[in-house]
This record gives structure tokens, C-alpha cells and sequence, in this order.
């Protein structure tokens, strides 16, 4: 028998470098399989989505959109829900923002949008146009009385036309604080989406007038690129306001 020691037995090798990750340990962004059927705005859309923590985390939470988290982040910051406050939402679908609003305690939520929605216990979701003139009424009747905040995520449909494109934004934000004027309670809220200049130097001046604060708040679930912004003001006194109270809705 041989002095010589006994061979090591062959070391493994790795056949395949690691995958699932990058160089400073983060997932790789996911990618489409069927990308060459889209068109690559359809395509910069879904990878977006499907790389969005945001929306990985609305899913988890059971919330209907991404958007749930931007309401959530101001009323940590602001205060906005109180227990038992009644709540009107405009343009609420799908529904993140009344899904936050009862979440946080409010009493009472009422929403409206053009689209239909499913169901979201106990609030009342209206389908409609809100900026006709007669639909104020309606709102406060399923609330039950003048709201304490008023939130609306509204935003118009785009032509590409800038000019066109600005005058529905700033009709939207002043249908807002028009329908806020008329029907909030002393001392409520209203928090709208305005994007950047999105609304006109009048408007800001009835706003200042009529609440004690006023503040242009970027969430950060609001996506960088996006010139999107929300008017928040807070305090509101009726009497400067001069509001007269809703109109009919038939």
C-alpha cells in the first residue's frame, strides 16, 4: 500500500452565474414577456406598474389603486380624517381614497364618478357627472348633513392640445372649490388635485380668504415626472366664503 495521502474529491463547480438580482443585491425590474405586441407607451406603462412599489403594496393591503397611499401620506401629515367626519369624495374610482377615508374613521363617506364601481361597505358610491350644477343637493341629502372634508382626485381628459388641456384643469379645481364654498361645514377641508398651474392667481385668492390655510402638497406616491399637485387648504370659514348652499339635483 502507498504512503501517499488519499485524494480530495472533485470540488463542484457552479455552472451558472446567480440570478434574481444585481450587482448591489436588488431585484432585477421585471419584464414584459409579450412586449413586442404593445406599443412602447403601453409598454413603459405596464413596466412601470408591475415595478411600482406602490402599486406591490396596494395589492398587498387589499387597496383599490396606488393613488390610496397619496390620501393616506396627507392625512398622516395633516390630520384631515377625524372619527366620525363626514366625507365626500370626487372622483373617487376605483375607490383607494374612500377605501382611506373609512380606514381612518370617517363616519360618513359619499363618492361620485362617471365610472361604475363595486361596492365598498358602508359608503354610498354615486355614479355621475358631478360638475352638473344640480347633483350638490344629492351629495349632501347621502351624506346627511354639510361635509367636514371634501377630497377630489379629479383629473380631465387629456387632448394634447396645452391650452385646451389647462382650461379642464382649472375648471375641475374651481367645480371643486365651488361645490367647497357652498357646503362645507365651519372648519372643514378640502384637498384637490391640481396639477402644476392648475389653478389662477383669483383662485388662490378666494381660497386664502376663506381657510385659515392653504398649501400646495407632491406626495410621494405621486410620481416624480408628474406635474401633479394637490391644493390643501384647511380652516374653513363660511362667513368670508359668502356660500349660499347647494343647488337642486333631480
Amino acid at each position: 500500500m502507498s504512503g501517499a495521502p488519499p485524494a480530495e474529491p472533485p470540488r463542484k463547480r457552479m455552472v451558472r452565474s446567480p440570478t434574481g438580482g444585481t450587482d448591489a443585491g436588488r431585484p432585477t425590474p421585471k419584464r414584459l414577456k409579450r412586449a413586442k405586441e404593445m406599443t412602447p407607451s403601453s409598454q413603459a406603462w405596464l413596466e412601470r406598474q408591475i415595478n411600482d412599489p406602490f402599486v406591490t403594496e396596494a395589492k398587498a393591503r387589499g387597496y383599490r389603486s396606488r393613488a390610496a397611499f397619496k390620501l393616506r401620506e396627507m392625512d398622516d401629515r395633516f390630520h384631515l380624517i377625524r372619527r366620525g367626519a363626514r366625507v365626500i369624495d370626487l372622483g373617487c374610482a376605483p375607490g383607494g381614497w374612500v377605501q382611506i377615508a373609512l380606514e381612518r374613521g370617517a363616519g360618513v363617506v359619499v363618492g361620485i364618478d362617471l365610472l361604475a364601481m363595486d361596492p365598498i361597505f358602508p359608503a354610498t358610491l354615486i355614479q355621475g357627472d358631478f360638475t352638473d350644477e344640480a347633483c350638490g343637493a344629492r351629495l349632501i341629502e347621502r351624506l346627511g348633513g354639510a361635509p367636514d372634508l371634501i377630497v377630489s382626485d379629479m383629473a380631465p381628459n387629456t387632448t394634447g392640445h396645452r391650452q385646451t388641456d389647462h382650461l379642464r384643469i382649472v375648471g375641475l379645481v374651481e367645480a371643486a372649490v365651488d361645490f367647497a364654498f357652498e357646503t362645507l361645514q365651519p372648519g372643514g377641508a378640502l384637498v384637490c388635485k391640481a396639477f402644476q398651474g392648475g389653478e389662477t392667481r383669483a383662485l388662490l385668492a378666494r381660497l386664502n380668504a376663506a381657510f385659515d390655510t392653504v398649501k400646495h402638497v407632491k406626495p410621494k406616491a405621486s410620481r416624480a415626472e408628474s406635474s401633479e399637485l394637490y391644493l390643501l387648504a384647511t380652516g374653513f370659514n363660511r362667513s368670508v366664503s359668502g356660500s349660499a348652499g347647494p343647488g337642486v339635483c333631480d
